[in-house]
């Protein structure tokens, strides 16, 4: 099931006379969410430091929270910068009880080793900070709202979350903004806090032990209650959760089973059967919903037809009435169920789980950071779409291995499986073959638009030519033969345009196209770096092709009234 992920940084000098009621304000934002979202099982990522890291960690054990620990540091250098032995003490407890996460540290030529005070330890304290605000649905901050230029500090992993910026570390994010659009994806909880030094109160408007929902541009107090964008995007993720459950037994006996994958990717390749069988699923019944609206939209338009011009047809009006309502019925059940949005949303979802499985086996990262690498996937396009992005954080919460990329033999099976051959496998193979099977679709419209064409157009000579020599009733039934034919062309054609025949079509031709050139280049190229290189252009290039793909079909929901 999919978790909700709670960040946590925080301040280590809060005066003690503080703590009991921040403890309070913690256990109080716990209880909310176990409350409001019981479906998703709660994760805390806390480094464990002095202060509010260590206070929170207990707090989310005792609720039944899974604690996840990423150090910055190896355990025996970390616990040197505590204060005392109790803080010690309580570190070793809670990382007996969490999943510790050793995080790898990035090569360094400072003069300076991670094991002594200096600029090397405090990169590492900031990329353990970036790595619980880039894997994490909501950041809690337990801070006192001061801006501050300390390497990984507090103030700065806030900032980082909100706004992708650590200065002199990165400042990227703002530079990558996704095609999409704009605005307010992160919801932080801020708990304001004093701090034990000169001038220690909070920053100008803010008071001690005050608790805010803020967002990149907005901060509202938290009587106000959670954003309702980010309680729809939370819900999204619960809706997930119950569709994995609902359809669990059929998922397992259905899922064909594949060898055993890289160790680092069980979690994702697990969660992406469940998508991809899902996605089918909701594919399947939208897929039915249409070609049963649309065969009624042609037996209306038939109907009325016959009640207008044919003799004696007067209950046709009947008939007309009853099938409208069968059709709005239909429409209204696929409206509810979500079957349009949940197939889209769904097969995204797919889709970037696949490219973080492959990424991740091939040893490709983004960054030399601890980022989540897929930040640019449906970027800022709409806050509800963030619950995609949130999925796949969860899945890959725990980071590459620190052993290094994989070999030049795992590599090539990541490209063989993912690439492929031409005719062959992999996606290349898939692409060539969705590439004729819509096109095939695509010459069956066209032809059954020429032949209502081109029939209509024989009916009328022939009427023209015997307009004085046939009888009324026979003009009357060819005339309703050419109406049935325009029908029948209109409802296919407009059922192909809800499809979008034209533009998937042209979108698989695209990326048979960049996996062609993606598989020569692979061919041409036997180093690994090299290859690793065009992987990674490869799945980005495909991340926003998906993107697109899932916007444009979200403009062609199931609606009666536009048939």
């Amino acid at each position: 099931m999919t978790p909700l992920v709670v960040g946590v940084t925080s301040h280590r000098n809060i005066p003690f006379d503080q703590l009991a009621p921040i403890r309070t304000r913690v256990q109080v934002f716990f209880a909310q969410l176990k409350k409001e979202y019981p479906s998703l099982p709660l994760v805390v990522l806390s480094s464990l430091a002095e202060g509010g890291d260590q206070l929170v960690a207990i707090e989310a054990l005792a609720v039944g929270a899974t604690l996840i620990a990423p150090l910055p540091l190896l355990r025996e250098t970390y616990v040197g910068d505590f204060s005392s032995e109790a803080v010690r003490n309580t570190f070793d407890l809670l990382c007996d009880k969490a999943s510790v996460l050793q995080l790898a540290p990035r090569a360094s030529h400072q003069p300076d080793p991670v094991e002594n005070p200096g600029l090397a330890r405090n990169l590492a304290y900031a990329r353990a900070g970036m790595y619980v605000a880039s894997h994490c649905h909501i950041l809690l901050a337990i801070w006192d709202g001061k801006d501050s230029d300390r390497l990984g500090g507090t103030a700065q992993i806030v900032h980082y979350y909100l706004n992708g910026i650590i200065p002199g570390v990165i400042d990227r994010r703002r530079d990558r903004q996704h095609l999409l659009g704009g605005g307010d994806e992160r919801l932080l909880h801020h708990i304001v806090c004093s701090r034990n030094q000169d001038n220690g109160e909070p920053a100008n408007g803010l008071v001690a032990l005050t608790s805010l929902w803020r967002t990149e541009s907005s901060s509202i107090p938290v009587q106000s209650g959670m954003p309702p964008e980010f309680r729809l995007m939370l819900s999204r993720m619960a809706e997930f959760n119950a569709d994995a459950g609902k359809y669990a037994d059929a998922i397992q006996t259905q899922t064909p089973s594949r060898p055993a994958g890289h160790a680092s990717t069980a979690n994702i390749d697990r969660l992406f059967e469940t998508t991809d069988w899902l996605a089918i699923h909701f594919q399947k019944r939208i897929l039915l919903a249409m070609r049963m609206t649309y065969t009624l939209a042609a037996l209306m338009g038939i109907a009325f037809m016959s009640y207008a011009d044919l003799p004696a047809q007067d209950y046709m009006i009947f008939v007309f009435l009853l099938l409208f309502a069968s059709g709005a019925v239909l429409a209204m059940l696929a409206s509810k169920r979500g079957w349009h949005r949940k197939y889209l949303d769904y097969r995204a979802l797919a889709e970037g789980l696949r490219i973080q499985s492959y990424w991740r086996r091939a040893g490709i990262s983004m960054t030399a950071d601890q980022e989540f690498a897929h930040d640019n996937f449906l970027q800022k396009q709409n806050v509800e779409l963030g619950w995609i992005r949130n999925v796949m954080r969860a899945a890959g919460l725990n980071p590459p291995s620190s052993a290094g990329p994989p070999g030049a033999a795992e590599l090539q099976a990541t490209i063989n499986e993912w690439v492929g051959e031409p005719g062959v496998s992999g996606q290349l193979h898939y692409y060539e073959r969705k590439v004729h099977e819509r096109t095939h679709l695509h010459h069956v419209t066209e032809m059954i638009g020429a032949i209502s064409l081109w029939g209509s157009m024989a009916i009328s000579v022939f009427l023209a030519a015997f307009v004085f020599t046939l009888s009324q009733d026979v003009k009357t039934t060819l005339v309703s033969v050419m109406a049935v034919l325009s029908i029948l062309a209109a409802v296919r054609e407009a059922y192909a345009y809800r499809k979008a025949d034209k533009e998937l079509i042209k979108q698989y031709r695209f990326m048979q196209r960049i996996f062609s050139c993606a598989h020569q280049m692979l061919r041409a190229n036997q180093t690994p770096a090299v290859q690793r290189e065009i992987l990674r252009e490869l799945g980005e290039t495909a991340l926003a092709e998906h993107a697109e793909w899932t916007l444009m079909h979200r403009e062609r929901p199931l609606e009666q009234g536009k048939l």
